[in-house]
This record gives C-alpha cells, structure tokens and sequence, in this order.
C-alpha cells in the first residue's frame, strides 16, 4: 500500500493531537469534552472503491485489521474521512492487549484474530464530509454535526459515535464512573477550532492511580554509577514477585545516597515471577541490564493504565513507605 491515502484532498494522514493537563478546561462556552477511548487511534478514507486506514504514526494499519477495511468499503457512503479510535471488547471491556496481539506479521494469524476478536470503531471527527468537501477548517461544531448525521445515515453496529457533553462537572465523573476503565481519561477540544493534523491542538487528562510496590531491582544511569530507574514488582496468587513496572521519576540531589541504599541490598534473584526482559531488537546493554534486590523497599507510585499486568507507561514515584510489609504490594491493587 501506498504512502498517500486515497482521498483526492490534501488531507494530511496525522491525526490532530492532544497535549497532556492536570484540570480540565472549565470554560463551557469554548470547550466540548469527549471521553479519551483506550485503543489505536486511527483516520479512515474512502473514495469510491479505495479504503484506507491510517495509525498515529501516518503508517497503514488495513493490514491488520482486515474486518474495519472491509466495514469502510460496505457502508453506502462512498466518500468521506473520519477520525477516531480502533477498539476491541473482550468480556465486556475494551482490551488493549487485544489490539496488539493484530500487530502480527503472520496474515493467518490476523485472519483468525479477526474472525476472534472483531474490532469496531467509535468516532469523534470528520475531515472530510460524504460530497468530498474538506471539513478540516470548519469550526468543530460543524464537524461534529456531520460525523452525527454520517453514523446516523449509516446505521452500523460496529461504528459507534463517542459521547459528548459541554458541561465540565460531567466531564470530571467520567474519570471516576464505572465505565472509567473502558476510557484512557478525558479530551477537550475547542468547540470552534478548526481540525489541525499532526498538531498537539486538544488536551488530555488522564485518570491517575496509586498502588504500592515492592522494588526488586533498579538499573543504573547510562553515563555515571547512580541509579536510574527503580524496578517495580507486585505479588501474584502464588506468591511470586512479578515484574509491572518502573519508576525514573528520582531527584537529581537523591540519587548518590540511594545508590549507595540500594547496593547494600543487591541479591538475586530480584523478582521470583516474571522478570524484566530480555534482549530484543529495540533494547540496549544499558536498557537490558538491571541490578536485582533483596524485596524490602516499598514505594508508592502514581500510574495510569494497566496492560497485561504491567503498568503501560513510566510511574510516578510518590513517596517510600516504610510502613508497608513487601508482602502487602499484590496484584489487587490494579485489578
């Protein structure tokens, strides 16, 4: 497949972006907030018999999703770019571990996920409408409109419109509702903004919790003998430390005295479950190689979501906590 989508506007294939925030913007008049849906965020074209469908990154994703091209391609509309997210349900909830098991380089792998696990998409914008007009410096009000009328016309059960509400106190419980676990936070976007590809024109806010961890190893700074990051672990069912996560979240003034702290602990095997990885393609020497520790640390750190098991990104380190036993830090934190 080509570099260039099949849609004959200038349409950029980088979705517009959001910059991450600690508040939600409150100013009802200037903001709309949707909910930040935890999947593979993609933009879909049609023009005529070509279908397309682009990741985050510009790079073709049809491949791997072989069932979402074949959707674009049946629907009545005929032209027509939209923006929005990939998801997968598995037992109720959206899985992002679903969605990465479709980056396979086998076809029949795909083939069979597909037909296993369906995927759907649930959409939030529209940059080009059903008569090939460019929609991208219309105001979002108008976009919106049109993507609602498209869904509407189309009637699909495998095509969801995102939700969407102008009231901020709204907003706020979405991050703490039931459903919270279904969504990545929050996104506010400017009611009147026009669509701006592959710039950081929305804002984030994300859902953030705590949970205490065991610290089973840590690895030292690419260039001085200090500690980088902290290795975290969690307790299984069977009593083994499982590797989730890291922190590298360190003040500059602490890391020679920890440093010192934790080379007085250092003692295989670190973690008794899963550990940390092994060598791979995208590792370094210093990215691989880690310092296993005795499980006496407790430390209290801040992340956002879970995949897996394991913490999605880097946590926050909070604060130690010495009062806590290692054999506290289990998985039932995070489940």
């Amino acid at each position: 497949m080509s570099d260039e989508a099949p849609f004959p506007l200038p349409v950029d294939t980088r979705p517009m972006e959001a910059k991450l925030a600690d508040e939600i913007p409150s100013d009802a008049q200037a903001w709309q907030y949707e909910p930040k849906w935890d999947g593979f965020r993609f933009l879909g074209f049609r023009s005529g018999e070509a279908v397309d469908i682009r990741g985050k990154s510009g790079k073709p994703l049809g491949r791997y999703f072989p069932e979402l091209i074949s959707l674009l391609a049946s629907l009545k509309t005929a032209r027509f770019v939209v923006d929005g997210e990939i998801v997968i349900e598995v037992a109720g909830h959206y899985s992002f571990d679903a969605l990465q098991m479709r980056l396979h380089p086998a076809k029949t792998r795909i083939l069979k996920l597909s037909a296993q696990t369906p995927a759907k998409l649930i959409l939030f914008d529209m940059l080009a409408d059903t008569k090939g007009r460019d929609l991208r410096n219309e105001p979002l009000s108008v976009r919106r409109n049109a993507l609602e009328n498209f869904v509407k016309s189309e009637k699909s059960q495998t095509i969801e419109l995102s939700s969407v509400t102008l009231d901020p106190r709204e907003a706020r419980k979405w991050l703490t509702s039931r459903d919270a676990e279904r969504t990545d936070g929050i996104v506010a976007k400017r009611r009147y903004g026009p669509y701006l590809s592959g710039e950081r024109a929305m804002v984030k806010i994300k859902p953030l919790r705590s949970a205490d961890c065991v610290v089973g190893g840590f690895r030292y700074l690419a260039n001085k003998r200090q500690v980088g990051s902290l290795l975290l672990g969690l307790y299984n069912d069977v009593g083994k430390l499982d590797h989730v996560g890291f922190t590298s979240t360190i003040r500059n003034e602490s890391r020679a005295a920890l440093t010192k702290r934790l080379e007085k602990l250092r003692e295989p095997p670190g973690f008794t479950g899963n550990a940390p990885g092994g060598p791979s393609r995208w590792s370094t020497e210093r990215s691989v190689s880690w310092e296993p520790l005795r499980p006496e640390l407790v430390v209290e750190v801040c992340f956002d979501q879970v995949t897996a098991k394991r913490f999605r990104h880097g946590a926050r380190l909070l604060r130690w906590r010495p009062d806590k036993s290692p054999r506290q830090c289990t998985f039932e934190q995070i489940e």
